[in-house]
């Protein structure tokens, strides 16, 4: 299993979003809870942002958390889609009659 690089994520639940500052700016994985599910509905980044390594690797971070909470995870966001696809070890966290 790859090393996954330390993100610090900030959990704003006022806004529903995960947070974490980088240079350009404020990158955020918008969510919704319902029953023992989180809904990830949307990344935001800066403009001139395109590092799909970092976004794996904060999308990883996120995932872990949510094992570590017990949570299924309903991705809602084509991107997020994309990384389970990419990503089959992570299918375990979609609930039942979630296929991807």
């Amino acid at each position: 299993m790859e090393t996954i690089a330390t993100i610090e994520i900030k959990d704003n639940s006022f806004a529903r979003q995960f947070e974490t500052t980088i240079p350009e700016g404020l990158v955020t994985v918008e969510y919704s809870f319902q029953e023992r599910k989180i809904f990830l509905t949307k990344i935001n980044t800066p403009e001139e942002f395109n590092n799909e390594k970092f976004i794996d690797n904060l999308l990883k971070t996120i995932l872990e958390n949510a094992i570590e909470q017990r949570l299924k995870v309903v991705p809602t966001y084509p991107r997020i889609v994309q990384f389970f696809k990419k990503n089959p070890s992570y299918k375990e966290l979609l609930p039942p009659g979630i296929r991807i």
